[in-house]
């Protein structure tokens, strides 16, 4: 993609957050086994049309990922991640139809996503997996969702104080690399490194984040936690969902990184609907 029309998307992007406005960044994961969806977008075809249905249904970023997250998947190359997310990129890209992010840890795969017109680099890692991440994204000048993620649980930990230590250290790093602050979007990383309890906690004390003036992304989309409270399957999760996304826009998220578009945009638009009748 060429860097002015990246530019321009970028910013258009950062306006959108700026306002406050809600919004849905639609999951498309090319992938044989993501937790959810595993192997159903899986190669070129069906990823662009999935994503194009994402659009119709109310998306307004689409998060590419080529590795699996999920507890216990297999580790994939840098070579092979980029193999299953460039076509998909370098197609939705040129149609420009919405801002694309790239779900990964790997600097090497950030870069190569943010020159075929990625604005936004989602590392669940936040910066801390893979040293050269920070310097990526300062250079690309791309958006970086970092994610509160220790490694490895510990229910001993004050978690509010250990988030806000976490993201002191990001906001660090941030600097030190020339990430400009409003590049920065915070993740409560529900689901990883935490014990079952702390899922919930992380997203009851999401005033840390909030609090930091960071734009806040929150993904919880059919996670198992959510499975453990309701003893539903990961197909039948959206209850769950809706409610803890639409509790997390009260306490302030903008951003709702969700499976479910066309559920979750009607509920965004009850919302809207409510809001404006005052």
């Amino acid at each position: 993609m060429d860097c002015v029309v990246r530019k321009t998307v970028r910013e258009e992007l950062l306006h959108r957050l700026s306002g406050g406005q809600a919004m849905l960044m639609g999951i498309l994961n090319v992938t044989p086994d993501s937790f959810s969806d595993g192997g159903a977008h899986y190669g070129l075809t069906n990823a662009v049309q999935h994503a194009e249905q994402m659009r119709l249904d109310g998306a307004d970023i689409i998060d590419i990922g080529g590795e699996s997250t999920r507890p216990g998947a297999e580790n994939v190359d840098a070579a092979e991640e980029w193999r299953r997310v460039s076509g998909a990129i370098a197609s939705l890209a040129a149609s420009g139809a919405l801002p694309l992010s790239i779900d990964t840890y790997k600097a090497s795969v950030a870069r190569q996503a943010a020159e075929a017109g990625a604005v936004i680099i989602n590392d669940v890692w936040g910066m801390t997996r893979d040293k050269d991440m920070a310097r990526a994204v300062a250079e690309t000048h791309s958006l970086i969702v970092v994610t509160y993620n220790r490694g490895e649980a510990d229910a001993s930990i004050n978690l509010r104080d250990d988030m806000s230590a976490f993201f002191r250290d990001s906001f660090g790093m941030a600097e030190a690399h020339g990430i400009p602050r409003e590049h920065i979007i915070l993740d409560p990383g529900v689901g990883f490194g935490k014990t079952y309890e702390q899922n919930f906690g992380v997203l009851a004390h999401l005033d840390v984040l909030v609090d930091t003036g960071c734009p806040v992304l929150v993904g919880v989309s059919r996670k198992s936690f959510i499975g453990r409270l309701t003893g539903n399957p990961v197909g039948d999760r959206l209850v769950g969902t809706l409610t803890a996304n639409l509790d997390s826009l009260r306490r302030g998220a903008s951003i709702l990184r969700v499976h479910d578009v066309a559920a979750h945009r009607d509920a965004l638009n009850m919302l809207e609907a409510i809001e404006k009748a005052k």
